[in-house]
């Protein structure tokens, strides 16, 4: 059988990137493999992402060009199917279909599983599936595939917050958790394929439970157990779920000292707007705890800047609050109403330009803080998850503990190891280093 070629964009975050390659997972015993291109695929999927501003406009701008491509392949008698999937489908399935009669299938994030039903379905009628099935997708699905020694781990889906600027518990769902030793029996699957370093992937992951009461913490003390598997991480986390098993968590060398937490603003007045139901105190005892607990650790955040009602005080301390904890590194953004949520009827609306000059102002100060840290570990020696090689001869690409991207001279049967490396040079977006031995590697 000769392969049909698929495509996948990818928008936003890391789980939608878990969910591309769950979707590949599961059409492959349908016979489609990957490709780089949408020029000449036989499917197309574009999996949305519905978290920031236009994103409807950008999926539609994307699907014009494509509309393209199938129109050429038709005229040679040829088929392509094109799908929406992820957030943007399950807010906005119906106007999808309305809008472009050329997509075949509009389907949201909990109905990968039944991809091959649906395309079976979408050789009859067009597909548009954005229910909220009763069983877990995560129960259906192929084991995984491996694309090296690194890893997603999907744990934890949905969210029960409602902060009143998200769309996420309108198109993703409740919460829920997967089975703890499900979650093991994957992630010794995915170190049988290689896999030496796994993130654990979740809405709000450290809300995670197991059926007996487990926590995150619980989860990771038994990944740690896992022989093979070197590295964990997790994200994102939410600071209203930090629980002591998960702060004993982090003192386990398998456990990389590096935390993401978002809180969004330093101001308790718009945290108690946007519905977060912490304080920034209440957020600075979880980073100050973690830093007596494990003083090599760094941290990143989200934050945005311009949310309704922000004043000038306000927006003050979000920058003393960055100003206190020191960010490896950190995502931030202007307020964007997104339709449907609590926040996109409030008053107090900030003008768009004083948005913009403070997230200037906070980015300026992120960047000299991510800088700042990159540089502080030139002449550390740290241990170095060694991916791929480059381009260049006798380089190698990798991932620090602090998650940053390294390059790394060694030679090329370094990679899939954990080799020492000296830290020699750092810019804003990577390191630079070199070996220190080899043993591990050989």
């Amino acid at each position: 059988m000769t392969a049909k070629k698929l495509f996948i964009k990818t928008w936003g975050c890391q789980m939608n990137e878990y969910d591309s390659r769950r979707m590949a997972d599961v059409l492959k015993p349908l016979g489609y493999e990957t490709t780089d291109t949408a020029d000449d695929a036989d499917m197309v999927i574009l999996n949305t992402c519905h978290i920031r501003e236009k994103a409807t406009d950008k999926v539609f701008s994307d699907l014009g060009r494509i509309r393209e491509n199938k129109e050429i392949k038709a005229a040679k008698g040829e088929k392509m199917i094109i799908a929406v999937a992820g957030c943007v489908a399950q807010a906005e399935g119906e106007f999808i279909a309305k809008r472009a009669p050329y997509v075949d299938m509009v389907f949201g994030p909990q109905t990968y599983h039944l991809l091959p039903e649906m395309m079976v379905q979408a050789g009859v009628q067009r597909v548009v599936n954005t229910d909220f099935p009763i069983e877990s997708k995560f129960d259906h699905m192929p084991t995984p595939e491996a694309k090296g020694v690194t890893a997603f781990l999907s744990i934890q889906e949905g969210c029960d917050k409602f902060c009143t600027f998200c769309v996420v518990p309108y198109t993703r769902g409740a919460e829920y958790s997967r089975n703890l030793d499900a979650i093991v029996t994957e992630a010794k699957k995915l170190r049988d394929q290689g896999v030496k370093d796994i993130t654990l992937l979740g809405q709000n992951v450290n809300a995670w439970h197991g059926d007996k009461g487990e926590t995150l913490g619980d989860l990771l003390f038994a990944l740690a157990d896992v022989d093979g598997i070197e590295q964990l991480r997790y994200m994102t986390s939410h600071p209203r779920d930090m629980h002591d098993r998960l702060f004993d968590a982090h003192m386990l060398p398998k456990v990389m000292p590096f935390l993401h937490l978002p809180i969004q603003s330093g101001s308790d007045a718009i945290l108690k707007t946007m519905n977060r139901k912490h304080t920034a105190a209440e957020f600075m005892v979880s980073i100050d705890r973690l830093k007596k607990m494990r003083p090599d650790i760094a941290f990143s955040s989200d934050f945005i800047v311009g949310f309704p009602g922000e004043s000038d005080a306000h927006f003050e301390d979000t920058m003393n609050l960055v100003r206190e904890v020191g960010f490896a590194s950190a995502y931030s953004f202007k307020y964007s109403a997104r339709p449907g949520t609590p926040a996109a009827a409030m008053g107090g609306l900030v003008r768009d330009e004083i948005a913009s000059e403070r997230l200037t102002r906070l980015q300026a100060l992120l960047n000299e803080q991510r800088l700042q840290f990159n540089r502080s570990l030139i002449g550390r020696r740290l241990p170095i998850l060694v991916e791929n090689p480059t381009n260049r001869p006798g380089q190698l690409y990798g991932r620090t503990p602090y998650n940053q991207g390294i390059h790394v001279t060694a030679p090329a049967r370094a990679a899939g190891h954990i080799i020492d490396v000296n830290i020699t040079d750092a810019n804003m977006n990577s390191l630079t280093g070199d070996i220190v031995m080899l043993e591990a590697a050989e």
